[in-house]
């Protein structure tokens, strides 16, 4: 029998993606993948009510991306194999769209205010199916002609340095966590290259105390990325020396974003097995 493989990083149109569930599937399927995992920004799709389900024969994954403080240091936490009516992620999805509705009021106004761009909250609402994100105002961006590409509206506007930029409210990672496993869940920091940390060793025991259970060690980060605090093969070799699961993903988001990287991570399926014993779905 034949290998199996896996993408453990998709977003849809429930968040920041700009293709539905279906589309990904039939996506995935074309470039030899039999599993994937959902994993939107800060909420699940109506449509996955179950911990995994198939879909036209692939394995679908019900996971989430969450935005998560790491003691100081802004990051995320993906969960997978989660059961979507959880009383604790409930509340945790409420606490996020308030966060999003909220960063995305204070953002549309130093749009207008700081940089002279008319724009308003309802023409960035329109655009979220979901969870209201960043992706939904570049867009907006590059319609109204401010910037010519969504990464240009990152690079000058939104992003971490811009003018219109506005940090996002986030639960202590621990609590996230918490909610995760409360939800039958297994937990993964995801790109962890790109986290702002300087001593990998501390934090890696960090969240072993906390009893996160993976690390994402396969990701398509760029050649030479300014962004990579650590180097990839270094974060896989310590995940592995401690005992993390490993995890992987594409991190795609659909054609015409950002992100565009299906096929770019073919986790071999065995990694998906270890989650499903962590989990107890094995």
């Amino acid at each position: 029998m034949s290998e199996k493989f896996a993408d453990l990083h998709l977003h849809t149109t429930a968040s920041d993606g700009t293709q539905d569930i279906r589309t990904l599937v039939a996506r995935a399927a074309a470039v030899g993948l039999s599993s994937i995992a959902i994993t939107d920004h800060d909420t699940i799709s109506e449509e996955l009510t179950e911990r995994v389900t198939r879909i036209s024969g692939m394995e679908v994954i019900t996971g989430v991306e969450l935005k998560v403080d790491y003691d100081g240091v802004p990051g995320e936490i993906l969960g997978y194999f989660i059961d979507p009516l959880s009383e604790p992620m409930v509340k945790l999805f409420q606490f996020m769209r308030t966060a999003r509705q909220e960063r995305m009021e204070e953002m549309v106004i130093r749009c207008r205010e700081r940089v002279g761009i008319d724009v308003s909250l309802e023409e960035v609402r329109a655009l979220a199916a979901g969870s209201i994100g960043r992706p939904h105002l570049a867009k907006i961006l590059v319609d109204k002609g401010a910037v010519k590409t969504m990464r240009e509206a990152f690079d000058k506007l939104i992003g971490s340095d811009g003018a219109c930029y506005v940090r996002l409210d986030r639960p202590r990672f621990r609590d996230a966590n918490d909610a995760i496993h409360a939800a039958d869940g297994v937990t993964s920091v995801p790109h962890p290259c790109f986290i702002a940390i300087d001593d990998w060793d501390a934090f890696s025991d960090k969240l072993l105390a906390a009893r996160v259970d993976g690390i994402e060690s396969f990701y398509p980060y760029a050649e030479g990325d300014s962004r990579l605090h650590i180097a990839p093969k270094e974060v896989r070799k310590l995940a592995e020396r401690k005992g993390f699961l490993l995890t992987g993903g594409s991190d795609d988001h659909g054609p015409n974003s950002v992100k565009e990287k299906l096929g770019a991570i073919q986790l071999p399926y065995r990694y998906v097995e270890a989650m499903k014993v962590r989990c107890n779905l094995a």
